[in-house]
């Protein structure tokens, strides 16, 4: 099959692309790199007037006319692009939005796909307007945004999961439901909120490249270290405040025995290394799952907090624990914390636990296939 993989936000796609090109399938990664993580993209498309003055000018124009530069500026380099992104038996988007423009010019480019190739899936693996909807309808859902409800996080920083309320986007969603062929969620963050939905066609949870991760399992000779990145961006999102309040209390409890790494926005092959030596990651904490960075941990033996809930372990029939659930509670994060440095030879069994799992539920080749079946 000839696959066209449309942007990238975590190394999914790209996890995607060489499980795909393993099993002898021609695949494409168009699309913009993620920011400073900068991921690999065979037909990049940078995101202009985004960043200081040009940006001010950008947003005062937008405002007065309702014509948007950067939108702009994507949609011609796609044009540059139209032959490349022509002829294939798959396309799939990486999300409602995943040339980041406003309405019109994100729907002439899905047009000008939906065109040119035989079929278009997309693919839930973060907020679009169906999870935005379920997520403000059922405020009991584990997501972030009860923090927006409850004025913890302020509106400028929250637009990427509210320009899914607008009009405009609700009818960039209905195009793109319309006319893809099924949609596919990458956890299950995404999969709760779409049972029932019609063109809902299931599960694939992330690839993960396992032969490029080595695992080696964990040894812990003098401290335990704790490792926390952050992306300033996302910093409320990901629960980041909670975690360095807790760490600050670990610190202050287990000084002589643990040792603290912090890092913020740094790319994506630096971070990986720079956790090599933890013992335990801090992920994020309002998930029912892992998200991408939480997976590589696991897949290395790391001991990582974040998403695993009970709708978790009952989806993939888990009696041991592989991760550690995390929650918004500063005290339940101490406890855990706590209860590991106390118990280091748990450190080591959840980190086995974890490569396991993510052998099982998450390998590249195996995941390529599940894809291959779905598409099909």
């Amino acid at each position: 099959m000839k696959i066209l993989l449309i942007s990238e936000y975590s190394r999914l796609h790209n996890s995607l692309k060489e499980g795909l090109k393993a099993l002898g399938h021609d695949v494409f990664l168009i699309g913009f790199n993620d920011g400073f993580k900068n991921y690999p993209v065979d037909f990049p498309i940078i995101k202009k007037w985004d960043t200081g003055f040009l940006k001010k000018i950008k947003m005062a124009i937008y405002k007065t006319t309702g014509f948007d530069i950067s939108s702009y500026f994507t949609y011609l380099q796609f044009l540059k692009y139209k032959k490349e992104c022509s002829g294939y038996d798959v396309v799939q988007l990486i999300n409602e939005n995943s040339f980041y423009c406003t309405y019109q010019f994100e729907k002439r480019i899905i047009s000008n796909l939906l065109k040119k190739n035989k079929k278009i899936f997309l693919l839930s693996c973060s907020y679009d307007y169906l999870n935005v909807k379920y997520c403000f309808e059922n405020s009991k859902f584990k997501s972030v945004i009860p923090l927006y409800i409850t004025n913890k996080i302020e509106k400028k920083s929250f637009y990427n999961i509210l320009k899914f309320r607008t009009k405009s986007f609700k009818k960039l969603h209905l195009f793109i439901y319309k006319n893809c062929t099924g949609i596919i969620a990458s956890d299950l963050d995404y999969h709760l909120p779409l049972i029932g939905n019609s063109k809902y066609l299931g599960l694939i949870p992330n690839p993960i490249n396992i032969s490029k991760i080595k695992f080696e399992p964990l040894q812990i000779a003098d401290k335990i270290i704790v490792f926390h990145g952050i992306n300033e961006l996302n910093y409320f999102k990901k629960g980041n405040n909670i975690f360095e309040e807790a760490l600050e209390k670990i610190q202050q409890k287990y000084q002589d025995k643990i040792e603290i790494i912090t890092v913020k926005n740094i790319p994506y092959n630096e971070y990986i290394n720079l956790y090599n030596k933890a013992h335990i990651i801090l992920d994020q904490v309002y998930v029912y799952d892992q998200g991408y960075n939480a997976l590589e941990a696991m897949a290395k033996g790391k001991v990582v907090f974040t998403g695993a809930e009970t709708e978790f372990t009952n989806y993939y029939n888990l009696t041991e624990k592989v991760c550690v659930n995390a929650l918004p509670d500063v005290d339940y994060l101490v406890h855990e914390l706590s209860y590991l440095i106390e118990n280091p030879a748990e450190i080591i069994e959840i980190g086995k636990r974890a490569r396991t799992f993510i052998e099982k539920e998450h390998d590249y080749i195996k995941i390529a296939e599940k894809y291959l079946s779905m598409w099909n």
